[in-house]
């Protein structure tokens, strides 16, 4: 690998990307940014194997429109805001879809119990919790998980998150503080039980 090309900034390599079609350098760039934005993904979907596919997608897109990048920004935030539309458009799909059973009576809600967790003795402790926190995050509202997981899974900036999201840093701090709270009682009751 070209040491000159793994030294520069995101926003050097992007313009290497933009002005001298490098592929290295967009490999870089996706070498840098697929474990971060599929963490992120992820905790805003709730499913890996759309998270992937979300990821992939942000990447071919960030490919194909290399030119409407402008350098006033920060690349993560523009690489981020790509990854956070498609995700808001993923959930937006999932609430419009609604898969019924045939045997099912439409007339009375179905009840679906998953059992995907394995036995406690299996995993360690951090792992249950992780997973429990997985598990709520994704019972808070959309609006309040982007930022949520934004700040303090992605530790990005109030200013990168409103960038990203937007919104004003006085909204980004206002969602950020209702999805805390929102999380903190679903914490507090699965700790409670």
């Amino acid at each position: 690998m070209n040491k000159r090309l793994s030294e520069l900034t995101d926003e050097e390599l992007i313009s290497e990307f933009q002005n001298n079609n490098t592929v290295e350098a967009y490999e870089l760039l996706v070498k840098r940014y697929k474990d971060s934005l599929m963490n992120f993904v992820y905790r805003f979907t709730g499913d890996k194997d759309v998270s992937s596919d979300i990821v992939q997608d942000t990447m071919i897109r960030f490919y194909l429109n290399k030119d409407s990048y402008k350098s006033f920004a920060k690349f993560s935030t523009w690489i981020y805001t790509i990854a956070s539309n498609l995700a808001k458009n993923e959930l937006k799909r999932r609430k419009r879809r609604k898969i019924y059973s045939i045997d099912h009576d439409a007339d009375e809600p179905e009840i679906v119990i998953k059992d995907k967790l394995p036995l406690p003795d299996k995993l360690a402790d951090s792992d249950i919790k992780n997973k429990i926190i997985e598990n709520a995050l994704t019972k808070v509202k959309p609006v309040y998980r982007e930022v949520v997981v934004l700040r303090d899974v992605q530790d990005l900036s109030y200013e990168e998150i409103a960038e990203i999201t937007g919104l004003s840093i006085g909204t980004v701090k206002s969602r950020i503080n209702r999805g805390r709270n929102h999380l903190q009682k679903l914490l507090k009751h699965i700790y409670n039980e």
